[in-house]
């Protein structure tokens, strides 16, 4: 049971430590976002997204961040 528990632990902490490298906490302030259909005829689904700020390190896509609505976990590395 003890193994089972500081494995868990481990995990935990490595995967604490790796969301750090790239992400800072999602964004806390957000907004929703109507379904539209895109230049290019592509159907977007509504969405909640978070508002435009001065960097993407706390957009809920980039990695390291975890999206509260969906529970995904961001995988896109930054532009800026």
């Amino acid at each position: 049971m003890k193994q089972i528990i500081l494995a868990a632990t481990l995990t935990l902490a490595a995967t604490a430590a790796h969301a750090q490298l790239y992400g800072t906490g999602s964004n806390s302030r957000s907004h929703s976002v109507q379904g539209y259909t895109s230049s290019s005829g592509t159907y977007v689904q509504p969405h909640t997204a978070t508002n435009p700020n001065s960097t993407q390190m706390d957009n809920y896509s980039t990695r390291g961040n975890v999206n509260p609505y969906t529970g995904a976990v961001g995988t896109r590395t930054p532009r800026y």
